[in-house]
């Protein structure tokens, strides 16, 4: 009996759960606007839809010429309106009212340029209004804004803090560009929260991020320079007047500006390098290690003693006083020609006390005079020519005894024969290029270490 209990209950239960679902449903369907059409007595009279409507509409302004009909519930709107803005609002607040069914909309513009210029006139005269009653305290948040950026402006003229900081009066120039705004920046964040107006700098910086967005595309190239001139005036890869190398042209640093590094050639030439190639290019600095190496090769005869035309070559040129001994003279037989064996010269020197230009010219003047001296031949290049095959009967032409060597003199170099005449040349161009220039637009500093 317990059991049978049980599922009679439960029986009882969803046959109710099933009769109270549809009225549910009902009662939800009615209580919703724009739900189902009500009928007979429990629909709203016409006439006083229409009377709220008129009500409502007259509350608010710009719908006095409006004229509502009702039958059976479907609205019917004819009239003038100002402009699309009122039609459409007008059609949401008539959709509101319970018991509409439907609205049937016939209203037009209004066409009298007095009725549309009247709201826009008052607008502006009502904002004018909202302007002077807050004119003194936009007067304050201007002077603080005015006061602040004043301040930053002589604190950042003014004063030589900055370039303490820096390394050079570019990097100086640049502190002091975002210190101004960064006071700017400050004078405007008070005077938006005197206003009340905070609200306003997330906007600003958004326009502003963009707009430095759209800029930078615009000058990529132009940026990319600035931000190398900062880095390399930063890093000093090379100083004034160093011998470099780059992006395969050669010459001597005269200045490195905050768009290009300029160098002077050993023509006398000035070859401006953009400051974006020469940050992300290969830079050979041959003065920047003093000891520096230098090659030449010369030829013999491919019948003489290699061995001891090596040995007196080596011998020559250690007894030049500017080549170090540590690294040592090296020599080596590098190739075999048709007429020639070619032997390669190193040898070192330091260049803060030795030309090197001038110690290579005078390493091969000797080593030529040495290997000539002890009877080594240097041959130029030899050419076989066969003219046709020689007659029966006709006799060899006699051949002519090689003349013997005469001795070798050693004479001194001219002065003007010196290499030191056309790099003091080029220095001087260097230093006229430095002195024509201020501080401020050369970024290389003689004080600081370089990279």
């Amino acid at each position: 009996m317990r059991g049978v209990g049980r599922s009679g209950l439960a029986a009882f239960a969803m046959l109710c759960l099933a009769l109270a679902v549809p009225a549910l449903a009902q009662v939800s369907d009615e209580g919703q606007p724009g739900g189902a059409i009500l009928v007979g007595d429990t629909a709203i009279a016409d006439d006083r839809i229409r009377q709220r409507i008129v009500r409502v509409l007259a509350e608010i302004d710009g719908y006095a010429a409006v004229e509502v009909s009702v039958s059976s519930g479907v609205v019917k709107l004819t009239g003038e309106v100002l402009d699309g803005t009122a039609e459409e609002e007008l059609v949401r607040i008539v959709s509101r009212v319970d018991g509409v069914v439907a609205i049937e909309e016939s209203v037009r513009q209004s066409a009298d340029l007095n009725e549309r210029l009247g709201p826009a006139v008052d607008r502006v005269l009502a904002r004018g209004e909202t302007l002077l009653v807050n004119a003194p305290i936009f007067l304050v948040a201007l002077a603080v804004f005015l006061t602040i950026s004043v301040l930053g402006w002589l604190a950042t003229s003014r004063l030589r803090l900055w370039r303490r900081f820096a390394p050079n009066s570019f990097i100086a120039d640049i502190y002091r560009a975002v210190a101004r705004i960064g006071f700017v920046l400050l004078g405007l964040i008070l005077a938006l929260d005197i206003l009340n107006a905070t609200a306003l700098i997330g906007a600003v910086l958004g326009a502003a991020g963009v707009v430095g967005l759209a800029v930078g595309f615009a000058v990529r190239d132009t940026v990319e320079n600035f931000i190398a001139s900062i880095l390399l005036s930063l890093r000093q890869p090379f100083r004034p007047n160093d011998f470099v190398e780059i992006a395969g042209d050669m010459g001597n640093v005269a200045r490195l500006t905050s768009r290009a590094t300029i160098l002077i050639s050993p023509d006398g030439n000035h070859i401006r390098i953009p400051n974006a190639t020469v940050f992300k290019g290969r830079i050979v600095n041959y003065s920047r290690n003093p000891e520096r190496r230098f090659t030449f090769d010369l030829g013999v005869a491919p019948d003489s003693d290699l061995g001891a035309a090596l040995t007196t070559s080596v011998s020559a040129l250690e007894s030049l006083p500017y080549l170090l001994s540590d690294p040592p003279v090296a020599a080596w037989i590098n190739d075999v020609g048709d007429s020639t064996v070619v032997l390669t010269f190193a040898g070192w020197i330091d260049q803060t006390e030795t030309n090197f230009l001038k110690a290579r010219g005078e390493a091969i003047r000797v080593t030529m005079s040495a290997l000539e001296a002890a009877g080594f031949e240097l041959p130029a290049p030899t050419y076989r020519v066969e003219m046709g095959a020689p007659q029966a009967g006709t006799p060899e032409p006699a051949r002519r005894p090689p003349a013997p060597s005469a001795p070798v003199v050693e004479t001194p170099l001219p002065e003007a024969a010196s290499p030191e005449v056309a790099e003091q040349a080029t220095e001087e161009a260097v230093d006229r290029e430095r002195e024509a220039t201020d501080g401020s637009t050369n970024l290389l500093s003689e004080d600081r270490s370089a990279e």
